[in-house]
């Protein structure tokens, strides 16, 4: 039996199917049976989720998609904010590593450096300028009328050409998807630093791998309250 079947393409195929739930979805009496990955196997992902954007997995349980000017703008905000989740986390450990001063610390230094030198202007000075130079382009990309462009600029900001190459959509799924991680991250980089007494996220990590029984979520009082 076992031979028929591995020599039979319509009967291997099929066998490819045991023990998977199908996602269907019921449209004008139809049932339409979709092989794309869900966030729940065998769940039926809404319409408006046809699985045309980056890590569509059919999540939306409150149906703030359902819109179409919703659903875009939703697209467009997750992407701005995990590139900026990306920068994020890699700001927090990559100073913290580099200098020895969290990312909680690093703004109440009495003389502000960057790798190593010291920089002239004190931290109000360098605040008022980063706001004047992130609201000059948020407006340049505000202004921009193609959504696309608005989320994928290429050009200037992209000098290696990824936006041209054949494995572009590839790239947008994967950006996405470190996107939504880093996103968690970063507010657990938040947490953690309320609660270790605003330590840093790298230094929070080598208490626990020097001792992960003791040092962890589950013993922190502060992460569990009245333990």
């Amino acid at each position: 039996m076992a031979t028929f079947i591995s020599h039979n393409p319509i009967v291997a195929r099929a066998s490819l199917f045991a023990g998977r739930r199908l996602a269907t979805q019921t449209t004008n009496g139809t049932s339409k049976v979709s092989m794309r990955a869900t966030w729940m196997p065998g769940s039926a992902p809404p319409s408006y989720l046809d699985g045309s954007m980056p890590c569509d997995y059919g999540f939306d349980p409150l149906g703030l998609g359902k819109e179409p000017d919703n659903l875009a703008r939703f697209q467009e905000a997750e992407l701005i904010h995990a590139r900026w989740a990306m920068l994020g986390v890699s700001g927090a450990a990559g100073a913290e590593i580099i200098t020895g001063i969290n990312w909680v610390e690093a703004p109440v230094q009495s003389q502000q450096t960057y790798l190593g030198n010291t920089i002239p202007f004190p931290l109000p000075a360098i605040a008022a300028i980063e706001v004047f130079v992130m609201a000059y382009v948020e407006s340049k990309r505000g202004s921009e009328t193609d959504r696309s462009k608005r989320m994928y600029p290429g050009g200037a900001f992209d000098p290696a050409g990824f936006s041209k190459g054949a494995d572009f959509e590839k790239l947008k799924r994967k950006e996405l998807a470190n996107g939504r991680v880093a996103m968690l991250a970063f507010a657990g980089i938040i947490g953690e630093a309320q609660a270790n007494n605003l330590e840093g996220p790298v230094a929070a990590l080598a208490r626990h791998l020097a001792d992960p029984w003791h040092v962890n979520a589950a013993t922190n009082v502060a992460a569990v309250p009245y333990l």
